[in-house]
């Protein structure tokens, strides 16, 4: 069974530390990143995939901070990732694919920066992390940008992030910096914040003005199929601008990934609200480990249809590998 994993990160250690130098100074690490696998594109990741058996990786930069930085500055380093990662893919065309880095601090450039790495550099997409200070995907500044993912028929693939400083401060802080580090990100927080970025897109009408437009939502959704009925529910008779129900959007213009989340509860679930046309397959390397990726989809208690819909015929579709 072939199988494509589409939330697998690297970074460029120079990108990375000249970004570092528009962002203020982290007071604390709270967690150790695996810098070494981040920046390796070659040998030892393919061995890596081939020891998860995995297939092809779906390849996006880390955030690394570019929606919080000049837009000057943000513009040319999203160039420059996506010149050298078109590189990489270039000499691995058979096992790496790519998303686009962004500069969402001036959407006009951000969508002129998605249509030439699609129509030029060839990616499938792009990856976006989280709000842009403090904006989100909702705010008709980003129309530009979404335009063009429209136009150009690619998916976005919205990433966690920190959330807002203010958000981060009312809700996590008080505890040990380690504690509201994690509390506040990958514990919980930026989860739930990126649940919202996608229902801020829907009840912004983000989707009735681009009825084509795909996002893909990690985490198995980030909480929204758990809660899909109860604030469906609940926004469906106040919501009257929308020209259709709050849970048809989910179901018809996003798709979930796991992000390496191999237990069978949230995944049943998963498949019972959206269904297995609406799920593609993660594992959020390097951060996750994916020695269990191969077997949980092998042992999965679902038809092997669907099996193959996960591993890897939703994503050559969605992002027109065949």
């Amino acid at each position: 069974m072939k199988i494509i994993t589409l939330e697998e990160h690297f970074q460029f250690a120079e990108i990375t530390e000249a970004i570092a130098r528009f962002l203020p100074r982290s007071q604390e690490r709270f967690y150790d990143s695996p810098t070494a696998q981040l920046e390796d594109l070659g040998v030892r990741r393919l061995h890596a995939m081939d020891a998860m058996g995995i297939d092809v990786q779906v390849l996006s930069h880390t955030s690394s901070g570019i929606p919080s930085i000049p837009a000057t500055e943000a513009v040319s380093l999203a160039r420059e990732i996506n010149d050298r990662l078109a590189t990489i893919i270039r000499a691995h065309p058979d096992r790496f694919v790519g998303l686009a880095t962004l500069p969402t601090p001036d959407p006009e450039a951000a969508a002129a920066e998605l249509e030439r790495s699609v129509n030029t550099l060839g990616f499938r997409g792009a990856m976006i992390h989280g709000h842009t200070n403090g904006r989100f995907l909702d705010d008709p500044m980003f129309r530009p940008m979404l335009a063009m993912a429209a136009t150009l028929d690619v998916p976005i693939y919205l990433h966690p992030a920190p959330p807002p400083k203010a958000v981060v401060e009312a809700y996590y802080a008080g505890f040990e910096p380690a504690v509201s580090g994690s509390f506040a990100t990958f514990g919980w927080g930026w989860h739930l914040d990126t649940g919202i970025h996608a229902l801020r897109m829907v009840l912004g009408g983000v989707f009735d003005l681009y009825p084509g437009l795909q996002i893909i939502l990690g985490h198995w959704g980030e909480m929204i199929p758990f809660y899909l009925e109860r604030f469906a529910g609940g926004l469906d008779p106040v919501a009257k601008h929308l020209q259709r129900p709050v849970s048809d959007y989910f179901i018809q213009q996003m798709h979930v990934t796991p992000s390496g989340m191999f237990t069978l509860p949230p995944f049943l679930l998963t498949l019972q609200m959206l269904g297995a046309d609406r799920i593609l397959y993660s594992v959020d390397y390097p951060f996750q480990k994916g020695d269990q990726a191969r077997a949980f989809l092998e042992h999965a208690p679902i038809s092997p249809a669907d099996k193959e819909k996960i591993a890897h015929s939703n994503a050559e579709k969605l992002l027109k590998l065949i």
